[in-house]
Formats: C-alpha cells, structure tokens, sequence
C-alpha cells in the first residue's frame, strides 16, 4: 500500500472517530473499534479491552460528556494492505472544560469484513512520542 493511500484510510477513520463520538453514536463509533482492541498506557489501567472502551463510551455519551475530539500531527509509521501504524496528537475537549491532550500511536487492521478497524492504542509517554515521530520523517 502506498504511503498516501495508507494516510487516507488512517485520516478518514480519525475524522470518522470524531465524528460518532461528537453525535454520541454508540453503535457507529464501537462499529470502528475491533473486538480485538488493546489500549496500552492510561493512568491506573494496565489494559484497555473492547468490553470496558464500549462501557466508558456509552457512560460519556449518555451523560454528555464529551464536548469535542480532533486530531492533528498525523505520522506515519508503517503500511501494509491490511494494517497501517501511525501517531497523531489526540485532543479531547470535555462538557466541563477539561482538555485532554496526548500522542497517541494506533494501528489499523483491516478486519475479515473489509472495515479498517482499531486494533491498538497506546498512549506515548513524551520521550517516545517524539523518538516515533522523528523516526517517522
């Protein structure tokens, strides 16, 4: 897969993500995330898996609390036909005006039924975020 095909498919998942958390569309943004899904890094967790990221979205949804998600910085790391790795620096805006900000590296697979799809997540402490991201130019 080509570096520019493989940054569309990433972009437009991130776009994508944003989007159904921004409607509070529960079915559409877990419909994004593979069963399959680990998330390496939060504070107090040792592991993130599909059942507990699809209970922490329906209690953000159903109580609003989440004003915005954007993405910006987006680094490519690897691509091939089924799975592409990046880094992007995540921004999470909260009803309460909380900012979340962090350098996330996720990786896309492209799943049995054609739909790319979080496999993995893992937030970067500083020092590794920016040995990815200057890795990646």
């Amino acid at each position: 897969m080509k570096q520019e095909q493989a940054q569309q498919i990433a972009e437009k998942w991130l776009t994508d993500a944003a989007d159904s958390a921004g409607r509070k569309d529960l079915d559409a943004h877990m419909g994004m995330i593979s069963k399959r899904v680990s998330v390496e890094g939060v504070p107090g967790f040792d592991s993130i898996d599909y059942d507990m990221w699809n209970q922490q979205c329906s209690h953000q949804f159903a109580n609003s609390m989440i004003e915005s998600i954007a993405y910006k910085g987006f680094n490519l790391i690897s691509a091939a036909d089924s799975q592409i790795v990046f880094t992007v620096f995540e921004s999470v805006v909260g009803t309460d005006g909380t900012l979340n900000e962090q350098i996330v590296e996720m990786s896309l697979e492209k799943e049995n039924d054609d739909v790319w799809r979080l496999t993995k997540e893992r937030i970067l402490i500083e020092n590794d975020a920016m040995r990815n991201h200057e890795l990646s130019k």
